[in-house]
């Protein structure tokens, strides 16, 4: 057998980028946990509104949204959940705020997360549209109802294939559902 001295050297050169790739997925699988356990607080702290608490947990999951962008190069599929879920909750709280919805810069997100969570911002949307209904505010159910409806009619345009935007067709049928349901629901109150 032959020993190559150029074939070594290749395969350390590999295998320390492979390690340093391991290292940086490990951290993003854990910073990615992080940041869904944080949405999912901020999001119940919203439907609670419970504002402190939701602006404490957005900001915490901010900070480990703009951690994991630091080691993410080349593994964005591994944090693309958690960065949906900051999207959507960014999304609900500006709209409850009564605040102009972020562009996908300002979040600092791929396009794939920016879409994907502003169709899931939809679903819980309409969640708080019902809340306000039950609580007899039409005109902040209607608001919410318009929000809902504004994210969909602008992203309609956008047909592509899975592989360029995977997932997102499925979402956007999700999401005319969801704005029929709501519709229908604002016409019976």
């Amino acid at each position: 057998m032959v020993r190559s001295a150029k074939l070594a050297k290749s395969v350390a050169s590999a295998y320390a980028a492979l390690k340093r790739s391991e290292a940086a997925q490990d951290r993003l699988v854990a910073l990615s946990r992080e940041i869904i356990r944080a949405c999912a607080f901020a999001v119940k702290s919203i439907h609670a509104k419970e504002a402190r608490g939701a602006e404490a947990e957005i900001s915490r999951a901010r900070k480990l949204v703009s951690e994991a962008r630091g080691v993410d190069r080349g593994l964005e599929h591994v944090a693309m959940q958690a960065y949906q879920e900051l999207c959507e909750v960014e999304v609900l709280v500006a709209v409850i705020g009564d605040r102009e919805i972020p562009s996908r810069a300002e979040l600092g997100v791929p396009v794939e997360a920016y879409f994907a969570g502003l169709m899931d911002a939809v679903g819980e949307l309409r969640r708080e549209m019902l809340e306000e209904l039950k609580r007899g505010d039409r005109k902040a159910a209607v608001a919410r109802f318009d929000a809902m409806n504004a994210i969909y009619e602008e992203t309609l345009p956008l047909k592509f294939s899975n592989s360029i935007l995977p997932g997102f067709r499925k979402k956007q049928d999700v999401a005319r559902i969801q704005l029929d349901h709501a519709r229908s629901e604002l016409l019976r109150k």
